[in-house]
C-alpha cells in the first residue's frame, strides 16, 4: 500500500524552533513555533515564522467572541462576562455560573449544544467518574461561551436551536467583530471541539486583536470584556490554570488560552503577543510566551508560565527552554 503524500508546501511548514526539551544535557526534542508582537498602534514589533498566515486561534477567539454579544446587547455581570470567555475547569462556581447564564434567558442547560464531557480539573473529573456522573455539556469547557451565546440570542430575538450554524446573526457578528479588531478577513471557518465555529486569522491578527482589548477605556464593550477577565480570571480558567494566573501576576494584562498550543496576551499599553506551537503541543506554549513577555519588558512574577520538569525515575533531569524568543529561557 502506498503511503499518502504528505504537503510541504504549507507556509506553516517553515516555522522556526521556539523551543526546546533537554534531558540529562542533551536536546531530545525541538518545537517549531510563530510569534507576534503588536505595538499599540497595531504595527508589527517582533516576528517569527510565518505571523500573517491563518491559524485556527481556538479558544484564543473566546474574548473576542464575547465582545461581539455585548455589542449585541448582552449584559451580564463581570464574573459571568468574564464565564462567556472561558475555557474553565468545570468546578462548582463555573457550573453554578453557567446555570446563573442560562436563568438570566429563561433557559435549561438542555438548551446547551456543546461537547458533552467531563470536568476539565482533575479532583471534580476525578469524583465525575468515581461517582458514575456521565459527561454532561455544563461541565465541559466550552459551556460558559455557549450560554452567553443562547443568551445572546434570546435578546435579539434569534434562532436558538441553530446558533451554532456560521451563517447565523450570530455567528456573523462574531467573525465581523474578529475581522474588525485584528484588521483582517476571517481566512476559514470550521467546528470547534466544542461545536461552535471556529474563524481563522493570523497570529499577527490575533496579537493587534488583544492589544486593542486590553487597552480599551473601561466603558467601551471592548472595556467591559477586558475588565470582566481582569478582575475575574478564576472564572476564564480556574484552579491550577496557567492563565488564571498570569492574568493575576501581571497588571493591565489580559490573557487566554487556546487548543492545539494557542496564547494570545494583550498589555495595558495596548500591546500584543500571540503565539502557536506548530505541532499542537501545550508543554512549548507557556515558555515562549513567557521568553517572549520578559523580551517586551514585562518585569512581574511570571512563575505561572514555567515549565515542567522534564522527570527521569520521578527526578527531575531536564527542561523545556525558549530558543531564539529573546534568547530568555523559563526562571531566567
Amino acid at each position: 500500500m502506498t503511503p499518502p503524500q504528505l504537503s510541504s508546501e504549507h507556509p506553516l511548514h517553515s516555522a522556526p524552533v521556539v523551543a526546546q526539551v533537554e534531558r540529562s544535557g542533551f536536546v531530545e526534542s525541538v518545537h517549531h513555533g510563530v510569534v507576534a508582537v503588536t505595538a499599540a498602534d497595531g504595527g508589527l514589533e517582533l516576528s517569527i515564522g510565518p505571523v500573517g498566515v491563518p491559524i485556527f486561534p481556538r479558544s484564543s477567539n473566546k474574548p473576542l467572541q464575547a465582545l461581539a454579544m455585548v455589542r449585541n446587547g448582552l449584559d451580564l455581570p463581570d464574573h459571568l462576562l468574564a464565564l462567556a470567555c472561558a475555557s474553565h475547569n468545570g468546578e462548582e462556581l463555573h457550573l453554578a455560573g453557567v446555570r446563573e447564564i442560562l436563568a438570566t434567558a429563561g433557559l435549561l442547560e438542555d438548551d446547551l449544544q456543546n461537547t458533552p464531557d467531563r470536568p476539565l480539573h482533575e479532583p471534580d473529573r476525578e469524583r465525575w467518574i468515581a461517582e458514575g456522573l456521565p459527561a454532561r455539556s455544563i461541565a465541559q469547557n466550552c459551556s460558559g461561551k455557549h450560554a452567553a451565546m443562547l443568551a445572546t440570542c434570546v435578546l435579539n430575538d434569534w434562532d436558538t436551536v441553530t446558533y451554532r450554524d456560521p451563517q447565523h446573526p450570530l455567528q456573523v457578528a462574531m467573525a465581523d467583530t474578529l475581522a474588525e479588531l485584528s484588521g483582517e478577513t476571517v481566512a476559514a471557518t470550521g467546528v470547534d471541539g466544542c461545536g461552535a465555529p471556529v474563524m481563522a486569522i493570523s497570529t499577527a491578527g490575533l496579537a493587534k486583536a488583544f492589544g486593542r482589548l486590553a487597552a480599551a477605556g473601561e466603558e467601551t464593550p471592548e472595556g467591559r470584556v477586558a475588565r470582566a477577565v481582569r478582575q475575574h480570571p478564576e472564572y476564564l480558567g480556574g484552579t491550577g490554570r496557567d492563565v488564571t494566573d498570569l492574568i493575576r501576576a501581571v497588571p493591565g494584562l489580559i490573557a487566554k488560552d487556546g487548543a492545539e498550543a494557542v496564547y494570545a496576551i494583550g498589555l495595558a499599553d495596548g500591546r500584543g503577543l500571540a503565539l502557536k506551537i506548530t505541532d499542537g503541543n501545550q508543554r512549548a506554549r507557556t515558555v515562549v510566551a513567557r521568553a517572549a513577555l520578559q523580551m517586551m519588558g514585562v518585569t512581574e512574577d511570571l512563575t505561572a508560565l514555567d515549565a515542567k520538569a522534564v522527570l527521569g525515575h520521578g527526578e527531575p533531569v531536564g527542561t523545556i527552554s525558549a530558543v531564539g524568543v529573546g534568547d530568555v529561557g523559563p526562571g531566567a
